[in-house]
Parts: structure tokens; C-alpha cells; sequence
């Protein structure tokens, strides 16, 4: 198991989800990017001269194995797991755990057990279908330093996913100026890797 995901995954374990309704608002910058609909990727590559995605694993995960949240949100079905780290400039900006039911790795959407270190929101938001909902927030604590993570239910020709992802302390989510940084031009290099088999042998 990556190193990173030995760290990163229990904080998101033992998150203590809350509907965005239910919180206090965080601060105006911060909330934007904690509600944002579209991608999230697309968005930090502003952020940076190149944007990148690490794949630290995937694997298939057992419908027994699911969290009873994550039951609730996607039923009683078989998975991908897909963990990764976002990174702006090389640096760690988010750690991703994306759970793809097995029917939804059907038809046209074959191809998201094939991303490797492509940006799943870029896939998923190319599709005019794509929505988002089910969005949960939660505020964790890391090695003492508050952390906050969002999880949220993404669909593609109706179609369901779960990703859950935790921003770090280096992301540009926390800069007090929210939008109205100085971002850097769109100046996108993603890193390709081959195909990663999916676990589950297709009949």
C-alpha cells in the first residue's frame, strides 16, 4: 500500500460526514471550492504551471467491504477503488478515493477503469450528462492540523460514483483570497501511464 494512502485514507475513514447544510460556512474562498459542481481538476490546473494526477492504487473492493455510507449512497454492488494524489507542481494538493460500481464500468463508461494519471473529472464532465449531489463535508484532523475533506456522489449517463477527497495542507483551497489570487494560466501537462487492469475479469 502507498505511503500515502497508509496516511491519508484512515483520516478519510473516520470522517464524521455532514450534509453542506449542516455545517457552519467556512470562509468565502474556501466554500467555493468545497461546493464546486464542475471539475475539480480543471480548476486547480489554473492554479499552477502543471497539474498532475498520481495513481497510488486500484483495486476491486467488495460490496461487504463498503462503509455503510458508502452502501447507502451506492447500494449493495461490487467496486473499483481508485485512490490518487492530486498534485500542483509536484506538490500533494488533494488525496482521492473514487469507489466505481462495477455497473457503471459498462457501455461507453468502460473506459474509467483505464484512466491511470488521466483527471477522472476530465473524463466525467466531457459528458454532457454529468451531475454531482449527495455532497457531504467534513473538517478532520491531521497530525494536529485541521484538514477539511469533501465527499459527493458524481453521475454520468446516470451512471453512479462516490469520490472522496481530502485537501491538503498545501492545496490553494486554503488561501485566504480565494478567487482573487493570481492564479497561473491554464498550462496543462498530464502524465499518462498504461492501463491498469480493473481486478474483476468482464464476462
Amino acid at each position: 500500500m502507498s505511503r500515502f494512502k497508509q496516511i491519508y485514507q484512515p483520516a478519510l475513514d473516520s470522517a464524521d460526514w455532514q450534509l453542506a447544510t449542516a455545517l457552519p460556512p467556512a470562509q468565502a474562498g474556501l466554500e467555493s471550492w468545497l461546493h464546486e459542481q464542475g471539475s475539480l481538476s480543471r480548476r486547480f490546473a489554473r492554479y499552477c504551471h502543471q497539474f498532475s494526477v498520481r495513481l497510488l492504487g486500484q483495486h476491486p473492493v467488495r460490496a461487504g467491504a463498503l462503509q455503510p455510507g458508502e452502501q447507502q449512497l451506492l447500494g449493495d454492488v461490487d467496486c473499483l477503488e481508485r485512490s490518487v494524489l492530486l498534485e500542483g507542481d509536484g506538490v500533494p494538493w488533494v488525496f482521492a478515493r473514487t469507489l466505481i460500481p462495477l455497473p457503471t464500468l459498462t457501455g461507453d463508461e468502460h473506459d474509467l477503469a483505464q484512466l491511470g494519471e488521466l483527471p477522472l473529472g476530465y473524463r466525467v464532465f466531457t459528458d454532457q450528462s454529468a451531475r454531482r449531489d449527495a455532497l457531504q463535508l467534513a473538517k478532520l484532523s491531521l497530525e494536529g492540523q485541521p484538514l477539511w475533506a469533501r465527499r459527493s456522489r458524481l453521475w454520468v449517463k446516470e451512471k453512479p460514483m462516490l469520490v472522496a477527497e481530502l485537501f491538503l495542507a498545501p492545496a490553494p483551497v486554503y488561501q485566504d483570497d480565494g478567487e482573487l489570487g493570481s492564479p497561473f494560466k491554464h498550462h496543462l501537462s498530464v502524465a499518462h501511464t498504461q492501463k491498469p487492469a480493473t481486478g474483476f475479469e468482464q464476462k
